[in-house]
């Protein structure tokens, strides 16, 4: 109920420009911090949706349905966000796997890619910076891990914090030529949107204003 309230009142009161996320996160977090069930995270997602669309609201309401997109990697969840919801926002993911997403949830469902972008043409700085970022997800997290497996990326490439190779097919690095071809990728690859994280090479935690600038959409 107060998902669906907080999203329909900001979606309200912005004119329409809203997309609610949401995701049922990790197991690591969500059994470890939270001290909640994982067994079931597809089945929890389904009714969490169900409940949401059908929770009490009483206050004015927007004018067109609040968009919704699941953070979604493997199958069973991106067909979920395709027939029950209006897309996906996928994360920690190279163009290959957005292509792989589109393949499967068909042409109509929005897919939401977020691109890691560090601005830095030095390999050592930008690698160091993007491992800094990697280092939390993988291996930490197996659902990113098994993701990239799936797409088949070998073990040992998750080893002494991820070879180069799999460091730049996870984070784009360079110059803006550079970034912008791994950005374009996506879109080609069947991305409705791309959402840029703005990374810094110096591992100062305010994102980089200099690549804001530089992808920001131009008018």
């Amino acid at each position: 109920m107060t998902m669906s309230a907080a999203s329909k009142t900001v979606a309200e009161q912005s004119g329409g420009r809203f997309i609610l996320g949401i995701g049922v996160s990790h197991q690591p977090l969500v059994t470890g911090l939270r001290g909640h069930n994982y067994d079931k995270p597809y089945t929890y997602m389904k009714e969490y949706l169900a409940k949401t669309k059908g929770a009490l609201y009483r206050a004015p309401a927007p004018k067109e349905p609040v968009p919704i997109v699941l953070a979604a990697l493997h199958p069973k969840m991106l067909a979920l966000s395709a027939t029950e919801a209006n897309g996906t926002h996928t994360y920690f993911v190279p163009p290959e796997h957005t292509a792989k997403a589109r393949a499967q949830i068909g042409p109509k469902a929005m897919i939401c890619a977020a691109q890691a972008v560090i601005l830095e043409s030095d390999p050592t700085k930008a690698r160091t910076a993007a491992r800094e970022y990697m280092k939390t997800y993988v291996p930490r997290l197996p659902n990113y891990t098994n993701n990239l497996k799936a797409l088949g990326w070998a073990d040992k490439e998750f080893e002494n914090g991820c070879s180069d190779r799999l460091v730049d097919a996870i984070v784009a690095w360079g110059s803006e030529e550079k970034i912008r071809e791994r950005i374009d990728a996506h879109l080609k690859a069947g991305a409705t949107h791309v959402c840029i994280l703005p990374i810094r090479s110096d591992n100062a935690l305010l994102p980089d204003p200099r690549a804001i600038e530089a992808f920001a959409p131009s008018k």
